[in-house]
């Protein structure tokens, strides 16, 4: 079972990632557009793990801190393309307890440096360079922090929630 953290954005943030993609797609550029209900920041990727209440009770016990999310900028790697997060205080300090709370207690995930973004396009082609459609700035606050699962279906990844934590 393949499993991540993250939060969901509300319609609004949803809204906007829908705009740049379709002012991309205007731009020429084709991909893998991420739908509009897989769209997320991954906080942490636990990747295959089969036990998902493991997962939720260390989770449950975990603390955490409000958010205030805000997209803001346009970046890439390699063939895919993404909105960023502007920093903040609350997610910062979420994703340390999150990954201390899964390393404490063997669970795996990927430890790369956190670096908040949402996915909006992957194997992209485009002709003409870097484009430059970067998002207007819409936010929200963050109260809700979601262990998902991933399952690959007929057209493409289908996203879960497994359980969920409301942020005080």
């Amino acid at each position: 079972m393949r499993l991540f953290l993250a939060i969901l954005p509300d319609n609004g943030i949803k809204d906007e990632l829908c705009f740049v993609q379709k002012r991309l797609q205007m731009q020429g550029v084709k991909g893998d557009f991420t739908p509009r209900e897989n769209m997320h920041l991954t906080l942490a990727f636990i990747g295959e793990y089969g036990d998902p209440g493991f997962v939720s009770e260390i989770l449950g016990e975990v603390t955490f801190e409000p958010m205030r999310l805000v997209i803001d900028g346009f970046g890439c790697f390699d063939d895919s393309f993404w909105i960023g997060v502007k920093e903040d205080r609350g997610l910062e300090t979420n994703v340390k307890r999150i990954r201390k709370a899964l390393a404490d207690n063997g669970i795996p995930f990927d430890k790369k440096k956190f670096m908040p973004h949402m996915t909006i396009a992957r194997r992209i082609e485009y002709e003409k360079g870097f484009p430059t459609d970067a998002p207007f700035p819409a936010g929200m606050d963050a109260n809700v922090i979601s262990l998902m699962r991933s399952d690959r279906g007929k057209n493409g990844m289908i996203y879960s929630v497994v359980d969920e934590w409301s942020v005080f």
